[in-house]
């Protein structure tokens, strides 16, 4: 038993002599800030043109880092190209989750992020030319992953404005004759930022 206690006696001032200083991915003092805002996506659903309307907000860890949430749905007509009790129907179609950003030189006059969203959304028809209606139908959930690149244009110390690239993965949004591949897709997008940088 002594023999086992003094190796483990070895191992551990060895272990602390090998890593004498605690390595972290953020060192020093922490600045926090933090963004909301307007997002609008131009895109294709469901082959049509697709307008997404959302928002999105998120903590600023050293105007390096962002850990926030956006969602976003459709905001206009997009035909399902089906036909039920003999209404033609529409797409009611959105999503939202977890973004994670990286900025790039936050204090540039201009400067880009990189950015993903892994979350979830739902779909469903509503008949179209219907104003009220109580309509039964089956809505699907799907997983959604979205990758995305922007372009920031420092506007003020608390507003700036972004355009960017991305391209929306949909898993699981199997409904009728509508498939991941008729709802995932690239979009072009535009967003307003306010918040402490």
């Amino acid at each position: 038993m002594k023999k086992f206690l003094f190796a483990l006696m070895i191992i551990i001032v060895g272990c602390s002599q090998l890593f004498p200083q605690e390595e972290t991915l953020l060192n020093g003092e922490i600045t926090n800030g933090g963004f909301g805002g307007p997002v609008i996506k131009f895109t294709r659903v469901n082959n049509q043109f697709g307008v997404l309307v959302g928002g999105q907000g998120g903590w600023i860890i050293n105007h390096t880092f962002v850990l926030g949430g956006g969602g976003y749905g459709l905001a206009n007509n997009v035909d399902a190209n089906i036909t039920i009790n003999g209404l033609k129907q529409l797409i009611n179609f959105g999503y939202g989750g977890v973004e994670l950003h990286y900025i790039c030189n936050s204090d540039s006059l201009v400067h880009f992020t990189v950015s993903t969203l892994i979350g979830a959304g739902a779909i469903s028809y509503r008949p179209r030319d219907v104003l009220d209606w109580d309509w039964d139908t089956s809505t699907k959930t799907f997983f959604v992953f979205e990758p995305t690149i922007r372009a920031i244009l420092n506007i003020t110390t608390f507003f700036r404005i972004g355009a960017g690239l991305s391209y929306r993965l949909i898993g699981g949004a199997k409904m009728d004759n509508i498939h991941d591949s008729d709802l995932s897709g690239p979009s072009i997008e535009l967003v307003l930022k306010f918040g402490k940088f």
